[in-house]
């Protein structure tokens, strides 16, 4: 009874996930999806803990280390959600990823030591292989799901570091061909030891998840820092294929519907984000996007001209007098804090009559979405959130674009200069607006290390410093003029 009882916990649990994920498509239900999908996997924990028998009829044991460890982990997750910033965020995201693959990679090194217990003296002083006898589906998901999740692992880790700066991008020569035949021998040293072919399958088991650790990190490690959006997604993406494969190992349905919907989440998110970019995913895989300085010298050379500054009371002038102003985000935004801010400068504008939107590039940021996140945590209306497909169409109609903190995502070199390293990516077209007000810290390059060519157009002007004092400097001279 208590086993039907529990399939029934898992089948909510599992419809929880996929309402909550259907929730997480809009800012506005994102919490209440996150929420739900919450209840669904603490259901599936606890039915777990108290229903679960095995073929013995024996329930869970070890119940102090499980509880103990629930309460460690909800302690940490919960303080360092609660702590973490806007701008830190990506970097959680990949370290919180990396421990997901680490899950997957343990529970296939659990399960094929449990496998090694059955190892009795008897057969190997016969010389029987033991492994040879397994079945082959089950050896090899746990072997496809250590691979996976170890790469998952190391390689999260690694973007973790580059994108909370102390792993710098680095590469040698030739690397991409060594990170093909490391990918290769460890192929072919799975497929040795899942047919059995071998006397010593626990050596050669580990050292599969030796290499695989360390492809991860040779995986990750000299993809350019501009990539970092694509490669969470598909980082994301190997964890929820390795959970599943613990789903099979276990039979847990619960478990396996969760890892195919991150697996193919993250799946198609990766596209969306190559798509965005207009470069395929292999090319972002060994194109180095914005990760090294001859690209970018090359890319700056055509980047000249004069620029011209404006002042927080002229730029206030602009604003207040125009019918339609489109405000474009970026990274810069985030490390201000000022997602309030301008969300107060939107609704003020409008006040005085001022159509409002903002347009979001699809990589802008850190990771996949982070604009719609920052935004939405201001309380800005998603429908004012124009995707660039749709948004493009109308900066020729726009009074002023005010960009706050974006670089590359408004960088016309990637329509006019074949040698820069972003050449080809579909950008917001900020510059057929009537005036463009580009807010930064500096004149410094953006992430992916290309100076940008808007900032010397004529209809440019910028507006330097930081975006929550220029942001709240402009407030304060809009309603300083009546």
């Amino acid at each position: 009874m208590q086993q039907y009882i529990l399939q029934i916990i898992y089948l909510i649990g599992s419809v929880t996930f996929i309402l909550g994920l259907k929730y997480l498509g809009n800012p506005s239900t994102a919490r209440k999806g996150n929420l739900i999908a919450a209840f669904g996997m603490g259901l599936a924990i606890f039915g777990t803990i108290f229903l679960y028998t095995d073929s013995n009829g024996e329930h869970l044991g070890n119940l102090g280390f499980i509880f103990g460890a629930l309460l460690v982990g909800t302690v940490v997750g919960w303080l360092a959600a609660k702590k973490v910033q806007m701008t830190a965020m990506p970097e959680m995201v990949s370290l919180f990823n990396g421990m997901g693959g680490a899950c997957a990679m343990l529970i296939s090194i659990i399960e094929f030591r449990h496998l090694t217990s059955t190892h009795t003296a008897d057969a190997m002083a016969d010389g029987v292989n033991f492994f040879s006898q397994i079945p082959k589906g089950f050896l090899f998901t746990i072997i496809i799901g250590m691979v996976i999740g170890s790469v998952s692992f190391s390689g999260s880790m690694i973007a973790w570091g580059k994108l909370s700066g102390n792993v710098k991008d680095k590469s040698f020569g030739k690397q991409q061909f060594i990170n093909i035949g490391l990918l290769a021998v460890i192929l072919g040293l799975a497929y040795w030891d899942i047919m059995g072919e071998s006397a010593n399958t626990i050596t050669i088991f580990y050292a599969i998840l030796a290499l695989s650790l360390l492809y991860g990190i040779l995986f990750v490690l000299p993809i350019g820092g501009a990539d970092m959006p694509v490669v969470i997604s598909l980082l994301n993406s190997f964890t929820g294929v390795a959970a599943a494969c613990g789903g099979f190992l276990y039979d847990n349905k619960v478990m396996l519907v969760g890892g195919i919907l991150v697996g193919s989440a993250g799946t198609l998110l990766t596209i969306v984000m190559c798509n965005a970019m207009n470069r395929s995913l292999l090319n972002v895989l060994i194109g180095n996007f914005g990760g090294g300085s001859a690209a970018a010298s090359g890319a700056s050379a055509g980047a000249t001209g004069t620029i011209k500054e404006v002042t927080a009371s002229d730029a206030a002038i602009l604003m207040k007098y125009a019918k339609k102003v489109v405000i474009v985000p970026g990274y810069g935004l985030a490390v201000a804090q000022a997602q309030h801010v301008v969300h107060d400068l939107e609704l003020l504008l409008e006040s005085e009559g001022v159509e409002v939107k903002y347009a979001i590039h699809p990589v802008a940021g850190r990771m996949p979405g982070h604009m719609n996140v920052l935004l939405a945590e201001s309380n800005v209306a998603y429908d004012k959130l124009v995707e660039m497909e749709e948004i493009n169409a109308e900066f020729s109609t726009t009074d002023v674009v005010l960009v706050v903190g974006a670089n590359d995502v408004v960088n016309p070199a990637a329509k006019t200069d074949p040698s820069s390293p972003i050449y080809g990516m579909p950008i917001l077209d900020v510059e057929n607006a009537h005036h463009v007000i580009v807010n930064k810290r500096s004149m410094k390059a953006g992430y992916a290390g290309i100076e940008n060519e808007l900032f010397y157009k004529p209809k440019t002007s910028m507006l330097f410093g930081d975006a929550k004092k220029a942001l709240n400097e402009l407030v304060s001279e809009i309603k300083a003029l009546g």
